[in-house]
């Protein structure tokens, strides 16, 4: 944010004067000034002016000074006093004047209200008791006392003993990630933490505040074990099981928000809770011993449905301390404003060549530079996020915002077309045509070169404040890598070069978060896992895992050859890289079956947490965010596709080869095999039809599973084997064709016949047993396609199909021994086809087809002569 973390209490001193005390300002552009306007929404602060020549070019550390008005202003003009920053038309703070004169009213200025859902003022809160203008405008920043407990972490309050109850701020300079927590310890208590009743507080990863009870009862997180015990730093609903009436979570949020890098919770409590359990009465008259602490805050999940206080960690006295307070007296211990290193708080988007930037519009809820419209320009869902661009690399908007929102890249920090306010810009990109809805988007190419300014705005021709900054920076990440994809929910970036052997990888957040990891695999089960994070000190790690369970001891750690590993951090979100061979060499260790074949579709997920550890996982490393499903990264192609249900024309294909391979053709060489025996020629009709419509209904799957994947790659195994089983089907009609006549009666069988026969025969059987290796082949590529939980069943029944085809083929063979050991006293001959009566020069097939040679035999008349006996 940029409210420059101004705080003050404003006076009026005359007509042509006012006072600021305790005035706290982080420098703003040296344009920065006093600004009277008719009211407090964007167009009466954008259209306000200048009511002093004073400049607030420095940095203002609780300060007193004051301001005389410009000769040609006066009170009675001014509803609102802003502090104003010309250059970008933020708005840093102001205050609203309502029916006041000289003297007569102090008003505290504080940055504008924040536009974050948080609960309505309650009657007599200090933003309510801006209605009365007999007492102090309090903003909901201000207190009455401040207490610095470190460099990073300010403790504020205001007592009501009349009210029995202390509103409490808690202002630290930390990231969103972070918690911060304040409580009285128990006096009986052995130790400091142990029995305190503290009070934790944060933002959601919506950024919404919030601040909840919390009892401590051991030095770990909060912990539910199996017989319901309850221990750790919990909240108190927890221990209780519920609490319907609030009764136990007595603590009441009144205010929170994060600018320029800090965040800040207000809330309020009762100083003698009903809930003497988890509760400590405080006592406002004397010296009580409070503890806080800073830390790593993990958000609900399925297991533990509410916030979870990571350990503080750090040093004592930076991360966490204990001291004694009496409430009572007045504290003024804090110099000027918080300075966070990190002042950027919303969405970092890091635009590649590969990924368009899906542009539309939505509500203003974190604009960074108010005043703002009420809508905004939100990128890849992100309201108004940090858009950082490489130059030299092309970047691509998908605009959908709408047809009121045209975008273009302006040198304007204000955007609105600046010609039209008398202002100067240079336009990079965009205009009035790039304008376009979800139904009809409309696309805008922008490649930033080398005479491109470091930093620019995207915004909306048709209206001022839309949008924001675009950081244009030398060559990152994405030219290091061929290939990029984001993974689902636009969480993750995934990167990747292949070469001889090896895969190069990188892995990107798209927000804040402690740690980063993608998985190879279908989902968390079964699958091998990358993790980057890096530690408080800077350091940078990447380690490896096996996961086979849903809790920390399903997480085993690996031994993969990782080379080139880095891991790095900046404005909280991580990026990781390393290299890897295709297929490890290792000796069976269960990380050796994590190959990558670039032919096949590999299988990515991700998670983020808040906190990783190098040893004693445990489930504080459970993860906050996740992958709702994998998505198929195409290692060849350089694409991704979500992962999805079976295509049905790919089910056609696989029920057709099946036919083909599984029925008609097995079903054809049976009939040749062992149907010889019946008395005339049906059983080569059989087969000949058996086999042709095989072979048919087999190409009619092939172009099935063409036309659906657009052609095939054959270093695919079950490409290779579908291929070859195809070529020896096909060539068996062919074989067929070109056989060589039958001998004749008592001539000898040629050669050639009897190499044709033995072709014919080796050819078909092969093409049988390669087609059901390509159907095997086929569900297991389908298993690794879409989950193997998918197909397991077909996978089970083609398995049993098979089997039940080799029994058949064994119990038909051994009828066949059987029954030629009984014909054995039989001079009849057979070739390697079986029965050799069928006539070569006549088509069977036809009906009117001429007698076999049997027929024939049999049809003669038999001639005996007769002799007389003589004896």
């Amino acid at each position: 944010m940029v409210q420059h973390q101004v705080r003050g209490v404003v006076r009026i001193v005359d007509a042509c004067s006012f006072s600021v005390r305790g005035f706290d300002m982080l420098a703003g552009s040296g344009q920065v000034r006093w600004r009277g306007a008719a009211g407090d929404d964007f167009v009466n602060l954008t259209l306000g002016s200048p009511i002093s020549d004073m400049y607030l070019n420095r940095t203002y550390r609780n300060e007193s000074l004051t301001v005389r008005l410009s000769s040609n202003v006066s009170w009675d003009q001014i509803s609102v006093l802003a502090i104003w920053d010309e250059s970008t038309a933020s708005d840093f703070g102001h205050v609203a004047l309502v029916n006041v004169s000289a003297n007569e009213t102090d008003s505290d200025l504080a940055p504008s209200p924040d536009l974050s859902p948080a609960p309505a003022p309650a009657p007599g809160s200090p933003v309510e008791m801006m209605k009365n203008k007999s007492q102090i405008h309090r903003q909901p920043t201000m207190f009455d006392n401040c207490l610095t407990l470190s460099p990073r972490f300010r403790l504020r309050w205001t007592l009501h003993p009349e009210l029995d109850s202390v509103e409490i701020g808690l202002e630290a300079a930390v990231g969103s990630e972070y918690y911060m927590s304040f409580g009285w310890a128990k006096p009986s208590s052995p130790s400091h933490m142990l029995n305190a009743d503290v009070t934790v507080t944060g933002f959601t990863e919506e950024g919404i505040p919030f601040a909840e009870d919390y009892y401590i009862t051991q030095f770990s997180e909060c912990l539910l074990s199996k017989d319901g015990k309850v221990e750790g730093v919990c909240p108190d609903t927890i221990y209780e099981g519920s609490d319907p009436v609030g009764l136990v979570n007595n603590t009441e949020l009144i205010y929170g928000h994060r600018r320029d890098g800090v965040a800040f919770v207000r809330y309020k409590r009762p100083l003698a809770s009903v809930d003497v359990k988890y509760d400590v009465p405080v006592n406002i008259t004397g010296n009580m011993t409070v503890i806080w602490a800073l830390g790593l805050l993990r958000p609900p999940d399925s297991l533990r449905p509410y916030y979870l206080p990571q350990n503080h960690g750090g040093p004592q006295e930076t991360a966490y301390n204990y001291l004694l307070l009496n409430l009572s007296k007045e504290v003024d211990d804090c110099f000027g404003p918080l300075d966070a290193e990190d002042k950027e708080d919303q969405d970092l988007i890091i635009a590649d060549a590969k990924t368009p930037l899906v542009v539309t519009s939505g509500s203003a809820l974190h604009y960074p530079n108010p005043p703002n419209p009420s809508k905004v320009l939100y990128i890849n869902k992100k309201e108004v996020p940090l858009l950082r661009v490489e130059r030299g690399v092309p970047v691509t908007f998908s605009i959908q915002a709408g047809h009121d929102v045209a975008l273009y890249i302006t040198s304007n920090p204000i955007g609105g077309n600046a010609t039209l306010h008398n202002m100067t810009e240079v336009i990079y990109a965009g205009g009035p045509q790039f304008e376009g809805v979800p139904a009809s988007p409309t696309e805008l190419k922008w490649a930033p070169d080398r005479n491109t300014p470091d930093q620019v705005y995207y915004h909306s021709l048709f209206e001022q404040k839309m949008g924001w900054k675009v950081q244009v920076v030398d060559g990152g990440i994405s030219d290091m890598y061929n290939n990029n994809v984001l993974l689902d929910d636009q969480q993750v970036s995934f990167f990747w070069t292949l070469s001889k052997g090896s895969i190069s990888v990188a892995a990107r957040g798209e927000k804040k978060s402690g740690y980063v990891a993608i998985g190879f695999g279908s989902g968390m089960m079964n699958s091998y896992v990358y993790v980057g994070w890096v530690e408080s000190n800077g350091t940078g790690h990447v380690n490896t895992y096996w996961i086979d369970g849903k809790n920390a001891m399903g997480v085993h750690p690996t031994s993969e050859n990782l080379t080139f590993v880095r891991c790095s951090q900046e404005n909280g979100i991580i990026t990781f890289e390393f290299t890897r061979p295709l297929s490890p060499s290792c000796n069976g260790k269960i990380e050796c079956k994590n190959i990558i074949d670039p032919t096949t579709p590999l299988k990515v997920i991700w998670a983020m947490g808040a906190r990783w550890s190098e040893d004693n996982l445990s489930e504080k490393n459970m993860h906050s965010a996740t992958s709702n499903r994998p998505v198929r990264v195409l290692l060849l192609r350089g694409s991704a596709e979500a992962e999805q249900d079976l295509r049905p024309v790919l089910a056609v294909h696989g029920f057709m080869m099946f036919v083909a391979w599984g029925i008609l053709l097995p079903g054809g060489i049976l009939a040749a095999r062992y149907l010889k025996q019946i008395k005339g020629d049906g059983w080569y009709q059989l087969h000949v039809y058996l086999q042709y419509s095989g072979i048919a209904i087999m190409l009619l799957g092939l172009l099935f599973a063409a036309a659906e994947l657009r052609g095939f790659y054959l270093s695919i195994v079950h490409v290779k084997f579908g291929v070859a089983a195809i070529i020896l089907a096909c060539a068996q009609p062919l074989n067929a064709y070109l056989r060589p006549p039958k001998p004749a009666d008592e001539e000898i069988v040629s050669s050639k016949r009897i190499i044709w026969e033995y072709c014919h025969v080796i050819t078909g059987r092969s093409a049988v047993v390669v087609g059901v290796a390509a159907l095997i082949s086929g569900m297991k590529h389908l298993a690794h396609r879409y989950g193997s939980e998918n197909v397991q069943g077909l996978t089970w029944a083609l398995i049993l199909w098979v089997l039940a085809l080799a029994i058949l083929v064994m119990y038909l063979e051994y009828s066949k021994v059987k029954q030629r050991q009984n014909d054995r006293s039989s001079l009849r001959g057979e070739w390697v086809l079986g029965n050799s009566d069928e006539d070569d020069s006549v088509d069977l097939l036809h009906r009117d087809r001429t007698a076999t040679k049997s027929e024939r035999q049999s049809s003669l008349t038999m001639e005996v002569q007769l002799e007389s006996l003589s004896r």
